[in-house]
């Protein structure tokens, strides 16, 4: 019983150790706060986290499995065209990112202040470069169908429009009057929108 009550009391401090580092990130958050979050004194969570950087690398390390979560299962399918991966890629994210809406600010934000653990930590590039995904596209290079031949520019572009307006949700709904329920809408909407573009740009008719 002892066990089962200290596991849940561990994933309270670590959900709550999660929500409080992603609206305020690491410098901006104190072991307090998790603490109160949490429901708990400050000593019982210096019992289970000995330390805030302690918490801050687990939370980090679960947030960025999260963020790449399915991306690879998605980059090596045989059986799927690489237009289709890119539909996949964007519903994905998209979907994630709803749920999550403060996650693509908490990371960039965090990866920026400590670039290295991040590269440390994080295989997609090398994971994207051996991909299946990267075979096709060299291919459809090779066969004239895609007039950019730099696999990273497509990455950016499709990481720039399905993240970046979830990092600029709060300016754009101030200055749009929008509600959450219609940004909701937007971002839906974009889900099938972002691929048509994409393949616009790279593609030949």
């Amino acid at each position: 019983m002892s066990n089962t009550k200290d596991t849940s009391t561990e994933d309270r401090i670590k959900a709550a150790a999660r929500k409080v580092f992603h609206q305020k990130g690491y410098a901006g958050t104190r072991t307090r706060d998790i603490a109160e979050e949490a429901g708990i004194n400050h000593a019982m969570l210096n019992y289970y986290f000995r330390s805030k950087e302690k918490l801050f690398g687990i939370v980090m390390m679960e947030t960025m499995a999260q963020f790449f979560k399915g991306v690879s299962d998605i980059l090596n399918n045989k059986n799927t065209s690489l237009e289709q991966k890119i539909e996949l890629i964007v519903n994905n994210y998209t979907d994630l990112l709803l749920e999550e809406p403060e996650l693509p600010t908490f990371m960039f934000n965090e990866v920026r202040a400590n670039p290295e653990t991040f590269v440390a930590n994080t295989p997609i590039l090398q994971a994207l470069e051996h991909s299946v995904l990267a075979r096709q596209y060299a291919e459809a290079v090779a066969q004239g169908r895609i007039t950019e031949p730099n696999l990273m520019h497509s990455v950016l572009n499709v990481i720039s429009l399905v993240i970046f307006p979830f990092i600029a949700q709060p300016i754009f709904t101030a200055l749009s009057r929008t509600d959450k329920e219609a940004y909701k809408s937007l971002m839906l909407q974009r889900k099938t929108l972002i691929p048509q573009w994409i393949k616009a740009i790279l593609f030949l008719p």
